[in-house]
């Protein structure tokens, strides 16, 4: 197996290059027509969950995320200790479905990229249950984030974040980015560093492929399970270093990449 990418874009716009290299020679697969189940499957969960999380709010987002891993034939599992509501999740970086997995694990709010926000259905839907978007090519738009996230965690919800900026599929991984820690800070709020893992690299959202594409691949896959690794919650003090502080996180990270859940 190759090494990973390395992130290309500006400081403030990292983007991700990842590709073929980044997968195995090989993997198990399901049958054609069961990769076809799983994608009507995950069709039918989204043209009923969306516009029930949308209305419903509470739970249903959580329902729906969980929703979106079984149809796909996705095994979750949860390492550590349960991080308590108004904390700030850390998280490595390495596939669309990252997102989908906090979701499903735990009540929190998603930073995605303001990308997300044009997805046909999924952007409106997603920016209706919570998710707080973030404009990387846009800097002067990062202390409105900032603010906004803050305010969530001093309201008591979680919020998740994906500090490298983009998506990295190998070995190799992005420098955690310290703005949105100021959140953390502000808010008096815990960081916890959350590993992301998969047993394989289909899982890998590669630069130059679709959403659609991904899903596609990830449905072929036989068995995929995806692991969430929480590490001990770091407590900043008030005026702490954001930029110390989001790199003792990185460095408490317990593993990730698609490796850990094997």
């Amino acid at each position: 197996m190759t090494g990973g990418p390395i992130g290309r874009g500006t400081l403030w716009h990292p983007a991700s290059e990842c590709d073929d290299r980044c997968r195995p020679e090989s993997h198990r697969e399901v049958s054609p027509v069961r990769a076809l189940l799983r994608v009507v499957g995950l069709v039918g969960v989204l043209l009923v969950g969306l516009p029930l999380a949308v209305l419903l709010r509470g739970a249903a987002p959580r329902t729906l995320a969980r929703g979106i891993l079984a149809a796909l034939g996705i095994r979750l599992r949860w390492r550590g200790a349960v991080p308590r509501p108004g904390s700030l999740l850390v998280a490595n970086h390495i596939s669309w479905l990252d997102a989908v997995a906090l979701a499903a694990a735990l009540p929190v709010r998603v930073v995605a990229k303001h990308d997300v926000r044009d997805w046909p259905g999924i952007g409106s839907a997603a920016a209706r249950i919570g998710s707080i978007f973030i404009d990387r090519s846009r800097p002067r738009s990062l202390p409105e984030t900032v603010v906004e996230v803050a305010g969530s965690l001093r309201a008591g919800r979680s919020v998740a974040v994906f500090p490298e900026g983009t998506t990295y599929c190998g070995p190799e991984s992005g420098r955690f980015r310290p703005a949105l820690f100021q959140s953390a800070i502000d808010a008096s709020a815990p960081v916890v560093p959350i590993s992301i893992g998969y047993d394989s690299a289909e899982a890998s959202f590669l630069a130059e492929e679709t959403l659609w594409e991904s899903v596609r691949r990830v449905a072929r896959v036989r068995d995929l399970t995806l692991t969430l690794a929480a590490a001990p919650a770091l407590r900043p003090d008030p005026g702490a270093d954001r930029r110390v502080l989001a790199r003792a996180a990185q460095s408490s990270l317990v593993g990730g990449g698609y490796h850990l859940a094997a």
